[in-house]
């Protein structure tokens, strides 16, 4: 993955920002808007690409882009480098591997704890009842 290519291929629009913020929310584009094509992406090889459509497949549109909103500031340039680091975060998440789950069972002594507690517990909830009277 190379980030400086991928943050070249970056769209942005900025629009006008919802919230508090007075008169400067109506006159100011503060909001950030960034669309990304992985598909047509050269920072991503053929691999990494179909690992992103995979795992992203929820996130990305029918035109084939990954779209994130930012307007938590009221700086446009904050904003920008918010989104930037969100939508570079996203795709290093799903470039990930997880790693394979080991089969372990648990140990002697960890069984014999739980029945112990078990039996303890069953104990307990049986000495709550009345006594039977045959």
């Amino acid at each position: 993955m190379n980030s400086e290519q991928i943050i070249r291929e970056l769209n942005f629009k900025a629009m006008r920002s919802s919230g508090p913020g007075g008169q400067h929310v109506n006159k100011t584009a503060s909001k950030v808007e960034v669309s990304f094509n992985p598909k047509d992406s050269e920072g991503l090889s053929e691999r990494e690409k179909t690992r992103v459509q995979d795992k992203l497949a929820k996130r990305i549109t029918q035109d084939g882009n990954i779209v994130l909103q930012c307007g938590e500031t009221r700086s446009q340039h904050r904003n920008k480098a918010i989104v930037i680091e969100r939508l570079l975060h996203i795709i290093k998440q799903s470039l990930t591997v997880a790693k394979k789950r080991k089969k372990t069972k648990p140990s002697r002594s960890a069984v014999e704890k739980r029945i112990k507690a078990k039996k303890k517990n069953a104990l307990k909830k049986s000495n709550r009842k009345p006594p039977k009277i045959d």
